[in-house]
């Protein structure tokens, strides 16, 4: 590189290199090398003319064998070559002006550069197989036990049977002996006493995005995890406006994989879109779901994505399923649903043509119909195995009891407190006793000790609330949904007036809401079909030190008050209707109780006047007994003591008769008493 005049360096113009077309199997490089930079060693080297004019009179041609092509680069050491070199040209500096002196600015630290790359996107594919017995000669039916029993006796005869037995037999004992030895699913450290959380700021973030696949979006109404490992999340899909289902909408929802959004790994498909999708604990194969037009549809995976089992729809619900729950029954095919017709039905999976139980939500105990009330909500605890609740249309919450004698006493008692549809009902995982509503603005707790009010309850918030849950983890968490979008965190322990956190999930309204067993992924469930899956912190899903000892004194705390504000209440209610009852009876209390006035002003009028009395009658007494000492002290001391004595006793007499006689002890008084 040459310099320029005034000392600054001068870039030389860069040579222009020609390419020369090649036949096909030939290869044209313009510098050395397989990548374009360094030489080929097994390449040959030709230095040939061009006829262009205006590039330089050589180029360098390396041609190799298209076998070769691709090959990695064999670097070698070799001298410096140069290739072109650039006289300086005087005349240039005039163009250059000196610079002097020279600023320039440095870092402490290292430069740094921040790179992106886009990569191919990777879909993933899930695909089952699932095996059935097979391979019975055609002569044989696999039906048939006396037929198959004959055919094994057979095989086991055969000297070919036997060798293959012995030698798969050390092959499997190697392999048994190998896990007896070495367990790796073994948990090193299960012992291990849990690292006590440090206090950090309550955050979620974003993991995963799953958007309905169709054309026509749909809400996303119910979720439901799996119940094994918690891999796959099963979405329900519907459109809840009454008689405005967009023309060409689909019926499917979908079972969804956690490391694949792209795709659902299975379409549930059914004649009338789900309004709930519940995976069966027992078996996870089978799911049961709720249909908008009332039905009850049940899958089994295995077979695929048509429906295994429908209810028949004279005996199914009159309007839309709003909630279905599995029974923790021996059989596991137990399950119980709720509409807003006002009835609440049982069914048996293995016979779906008609409900094994119906009980009607009439809280008037008159098992009529057209009087019942909406169920929007179910809630099943199954440490309480004969009791269940619903939560209505009108905001009141009905406690049932399965096992009672006649339908009404199947109905407990009712819980009032709500101004609109209860959307979400659930007990909290350890606290029974304790359970959470949402509906219309607020979130209430409520205790089964208290049937007036609400234990404790959450502001009124400026958008409609959807959904809500307990957390599996932590007995002071909850979490609920709103219209707008947003995703409230409560922590009862660490504030009780405002949520811990309030994320924004997305633009459109969130309609439903379902946490993880492990209490750390939140599935979320938005208008437009679209399915957000959100990790909390570890300080909102790990349990804290004290926190159940902390929320039970909360919870009975509370209840105590209720309980007493409830008895103020009743009394003044009491209250209220005695004087209601008529003028009359006022009237007569408020002569008793002037009257009563009366009464205690003249008792202590009385009382005073006795005293004022007493004190009276020892003073002209103390007055006399003055008077007759003086009279007598020349007489003799013993005369003395017994005139004094029979005084006393005088005395004693006289004031017994003044107490009988009070106003004649006065008048005696005065005249007694010395001028």
């Amino acid at each position: 590189m040459s310099r320029a005049p005034g000392g600054l360096p001068r870039v030389p113009r860069p040579a222009r290199i020609a390419r020369q077309p090649v036949n096909s199997g030939r290869f044209e490089q313009r510098r050395s090398g397989d990548c374009g930079l360094c030489a080929f060693p097994s390449a040959e080297r030709k230095e040939e003319p061009t006829q262009a004019a205006s590039t330089m009179e050589i180029v360098y041609v390396y041609v190799k064998k298209r076998s070769e092509f691709g090959k990695q680069c064999n670097f070698s050491d070799r001298h410096a070559e140069l290739n072109i070199d650039i006289s300086p040209n005087p005349e240039l500096a005039a163009q250059f002006v000196e610079r002097n002196p020279v600023d320039t600015g440095i870092q402490c630290s290292t430069s740094m550069s921040e790179h992106e790359a886009n990569t191919e996107r990777f879909e993933m594919e899930t695909r089952g197989v699932n095996h059935v017995e097979g391979g019975w000669p055609k002569d044989v039916n696999p039906q048939e036990l006396e037929q198959t029993i004959r055919f094994r006796k057979k095989v086991e005869k055969d000297e070919n049977y036997i060798n293959a037995i012995m030698q798969l037999g050390s092959i499997m004992e190697h392999c048994i002996k190998q896990n007896n030895a070495i367990d790796i699913y073994e948990e090193y450290f299960d012992d291990e006493e849990a690292v006590e959380v440090t206090e950090e700021a309550p955050s979620a973030k974003t993991i995963n995005v799953f958007r309905d696949p169709q054309e026509i979006k749909r809400t996303a109404t119910h979720l439901s995890w799996h119940p094994d490992g918690n891999r796959k999340l099963a979405v329900a899909y519907s459109c809840l406006d009454f008689q405005r289902a967009p023309a060409g909408m689909s019926y499917e929802s979908y079972i969804w994989d956690l490391e694949n959004p792209n795709r659902p790994e299975l379409a549930l498909k059914s004649s009338s879109p789900l309004v709930t999708l519940e995976y069966n604990p027992k078996d996870s194969h089978v799911l049961l779901g709720g249909c908008y037009n009332g039905q009850i549809a049940c899958w089994d995976i295995r077979k695929g994505s048509l429906v295994a089992d429908l209810s028949t729809i004279e005996f199914s619900h009159r309007d839309p399923v709003y909630g279905s729950i599995w029974l923790q029954s021996k059989t596991g095919t137990e399950c119980f649903s709720a509409s807003t017709d006002g009835q609440v039905m049982w069914w048996d999976i293995r016979k779906l043509s008609e409900p094994t139980e119906v009980v009607i939500m009439d809280i008037s105990r008159k098992e009529q119909l057209e009087n019942a009330l909406g169920a929007t909500s179910l809630e099943f605890e199954s440490t309480l195995p004969t009791k269940f609740m619903v939560g209505t249309e009108q905001g009141i919450v009905i406690s049932c009891n399965r096992k009672a004698k006649t339908s009404a006493e199947k109905i407990v008692c009712t819980f009032s407190g709500h101004h609109g549809p209860i959307y979400a009902l659930q007990r909290n995982p350890f606290y029974p006793k304790n359970f959470l509503t949402v509906g219309d603005w607020t979130a209430r707790i409520w205790s089964e000790d208290s049937r007036e009010s609400s234990i404790m309850w959450t502001k009124y918030h400026m958008a409609y609330l959807t959904d809500g849950a307990w957390s599996p983890i932590r007995p002071a968490v909850f979490f609920t949904t709103k219209m707008d979008g947003t995703l409230d965190i409560w922590d009862l322990v660490f504030k009780q007036c405002d949520p811990a956190l309030s994320l924004k999930v997305c633009d459109e309204a969130l309609f439903c809401l379902r946490v993880q067993d492990n209490g750390c992924l939140i599935a979320c469930g938005s208008q437009l079909g679209t399915t957000t899956l959100l990790e909390v912190s570890s300080g909102l899903s790990t349990l804290q030190r004290n926190e159940k000892n902390i929320a039970s004194s909360m919870f009975e705390r509370e209840t105590r008050r209720e309980k007493i504000l409830e008895a103020r209440h009743r009394e003044m209610r009491l209250k209220e209707k005695g004087k209601a009852e008529g003028k009359d009876e006022d009237q007569r209390d408020e002569l008793l109780a002037v009257d009563l006035n009366e009464l205690v002003t003249t008792a202590e009028e009385e009382f005073f006047s006795v005293i004022f009395s007493e004190l009276k009658r020892k003073e002209a007494e103390a007055m006399r007994k003055k008077s007759k000492a003086r009279k007598r002290s020349s007489a003799k001391a013993d005369d003395v003591l017994v005139e004094e004595d029979a005084g006393e006793g005088e005395d004693a007499w006289e004031a017994e008769d003044a107490e009988g006689e009070n106003g004649r002890e006065e008048e005696g008084g005065e005249e007694e008493r010395p001028a």
